[in-house]
């Protein structure tokens, strides 16, 4: 009997002992919690905060909600550079298939920069720089350095919102949606398509 009570006192002893340390941490991580309302935070923290301007980008005038006001025929469509070589794949003329696209006059635009990547591609895409100095095409200098393409497109159209953008590529349409009232063009069942353009709707584009 008296060896009984003894294992039932250690293991009382023992349980207790593991739930005082359990307890123990317990509170120690509470008290360690950054959450807690109770820690004091550092005032000079909240007047960085406060001193700290915000820098909002105002819209530009020629937007009326999602509509660019700006844009109409005969419109001025920049052209990429996978653009071209898509449309040479389809055995799409380039003006002709705007014309189709959009039931009005277009313009295409190629600026230095694209210009200068079709040059670098070499003797394999010389039909596409051929298409590319076509007289009906108008030229775009470029001012900044570097020769990419996308950058130079994405910074013209965000500064001048009177632009279409024909392009195929992926990420450039990507970062292009996030410019509001800039439409792109693209190919798709053989045919050039327009997106973000409700004009081009009522004349039947797909």
């Amino acid at each position: 009997v008296n060896l009984h009570k003894k294992k039932l006192n250690c293991i009382f002893y023992f349980a207790m002992g593991k739930a005082k340390k359990t307890r123990k941490f317990a509170e120690v991580k509470r008290m360690l919690n950054p959450k807690d309302t109770k820690i004091k935070k550092e005032p000079g923290k909240q007047k960085k905060k406060e001193d700290e301007v915000r820098h909002i980008e105002a819209a530009p005038t020629a937007l009326f909600f999602q509509y660019n006001t700006a844009l109409g025929p005969p419109y001025q469509v920049l052209i990429d550079t996978n653009f071209i070589n898509f449309s040479i794949r389809n055995k799409l003329d380039v003006v002709q298939s705007m014309l189709d696209c959009l039931y009005a006059k277009c313009t295409p635009y190629i600026t230095d920069c694209v210009m200068a990547e079709l040059e670098k591609l070499g003797h394999r895409y010389r039909v596409a720089l051929r298409i590319a100095k076509d007289p009906r095409f108008e030229r775009l200098p470029c001012t900044h350095e570097g020769t990419y393409a996308d950058d130079c497109l994405v910074n013209r159209v965000s500064q001048h919102k009177c632009y279409i953008v024909a392009t195929c590529d992926r990420d450039l349409k990507r970062r292009i949606r996030k410019i509001p009232g800039v439409p792109i063009m693209y190919i798709r069942s053989h045919r050039y398509s327009i997106e973000r353009l409700p004009e081009a709707t009522m004349g039947g584009a797909p």
